[in-house]
């Protein structure tokens, strides 16, 4: 019996740390919220969301949401899934640990033939209740075949693995700043039926699965037009471990080429309810891309105070404000930050404010630094997309103004 006779060699990419890899890039406050429980490994199922207006961009409600383990039947089950779909061009959500080699590549070729925008994100059922995503009830109603009302939330979403590969197939890649891509080396599983492989059967077929992984992965990549710098850093990540790329690889490997990339305004509800956002960027002089955390906090109904964290600066004097909300521009006041690197600024803000805020497409963020040589300022516009509906969330659990007043120790102002 011949080596080709007994082998069948099945090419995995499997990863189960970049969850807590993505906590570790956004600090706190916000880490408490960022780990979720861990979720069970299912195979990857497709079906269709609906959402509020505009929950998939300005215009949209409606997707497709990818979610699971790349398992051996994933390319004909998507194919058959999407064959109905095809005229509609709706956007694909995706968080995946990864999976088989073969069916990632399958999946991504078939999507390469048309005009498909993926992004990654989760989907979270509302038709599920109480019931976890990941349980058998839920898993179920994803089976239905029926579009179920959900939300989407990039925060934690993960594409690991084989995932990315599957993400290069679109010719629309959009990657949210709070989530995570992870790559890592392929792992090569084989079977031998009815012999006992000795050491050098083992070696050989290692070593051919891991040339076909490598062709089949360099003819992919020609194929897709990606950047081979991609590759060349897989190798140098062993299967067993994680690298979560860093928004300066995503645009250098051609994943997501966008320079500044920001969130939707969303309703959290942690240990304070509030609404956050998070924005990438590249601020002029700076070598790497940056992270920026904004929350908006109700004191109450009336009060709000608006925060932001960025990576410290070496500046002298720096200032930070917003414009566009009002005719002068709101400057921020630097609050004392425990968390090594991070500058954490803040401004208390009307609800009057916050409406007008709220009104308007997008805000100026106003940076100012003292140097040694000069004085520098930096204008960044940001978007104000999903903060109204965020603040309908967000206000009915907002204490009243009386209830603040009252819960005010004797002779303590109200802040102004």
């Amino acid at each position: 019996m011949t080596l080709r006779r007994v082998l069948v060699a099945v090419f995995v990419l499997l990863c189960g740390s970049a969850t807590a890899q993505t906590a570790a890039r956004l600090t706190s406050p916000v880490r408490a919220r960022l780990a979720p429980r861990p979720l069970q490994i299912h195979p990857v199922v497709f079906y269709v969301a609906k959402g509020a207006a505009d929950a998939c961009g300005q215009g949209c409600d409606t997707w497709i949401a990818i979610e699971g383990q790349i398992d051996g039947s994933a390319a004909a089950r998507f194919r058959r899934f999407f064959k109905p779909l095809r005229d509609r061009h709706l956007p694909i959500y995706i968080t995946s640990p990864g999976g088989n080699l073969e069916q990632a590549l399958a999946m991504g070729a078939f999507l390469h033939e048309k005009p498909a925008v993926v992004r990654v994100a989760r989907t979270i059922v509302r038709e599920c209740g109480f019931e976890a995503q990941d349980s058998d009830v839920c898993l179920k109603l994803k089976q239905s075949g029926r579009a179920l009302t959900s939300d989407l939330w990039t925060r934690n979403a993960i594409c690991n693995s084989a995932c990315p590969y599957f993400l290069l197939g679109a010719s629309t890649r959009e990657v949210a700043p709070d989530t995570a891509l992870g790559v890592h080396s392929a792992k090569v599983i084989t079977q031998f039926l009815g012999v006992v492989p000795t050491a050098e059967m083992l070696a050989a077929a290692n070593q051919r699965g891991r040339a076909r992984s490598d062709g089949l992965l360099a003819s992919y990549f020609a194929r897709m037009g990606a950047d081979n710098g991609l590759l060349k850093l897989v190798s140098t990540v062993k299967f067993e471990d994680v690298h979560v790329l860093t928004r300066d690889e995503i645009i250098r490997f051609g994943i997501d080429r966008r320079e500044q990339v920001e969130t939707p305004w969303q309703f959290e509800n942690g240990g304070r309810s509030m609404a956050g956002k998070v924005v990438t960027q590249k601020a002029e002089g700076e070598a790497s891309h940056r992270l920026l955390q904004w929350r908006l906090i109700c004191i109450s109904t009336e009060q709000f105070e608006l925060d932001v964290q960025r990576p410290a600066t070496k500046s002298v004097f720096p200032t930070v404000a917003i414009g566009n909300a009002t005719a002068a521009p709101l400057a921020f006041t630097q609050i004392v930050s425990k968390t090594p690197g991070s500058e954490f600024w803040g401004v208390r803000l009307t609800r009057a404010t916050v409406d007008k805020l709220v009104g308007q497409p997008q805000f100026e963020f106003i940076e100012s630094s003292q140097g040694p040589d000069r004085r520098h300022a930096e204008r960044t516009e940001l978007s104000t997309e999903g903060l109204s509906r965020a603040l309908d969330t967000l206000l009915p659990t907002c204490p009243s103004k009386e209830t603040v007043a009252a819960q005010r120790p004797s002779g303590q102002a109200a802040a102004k």
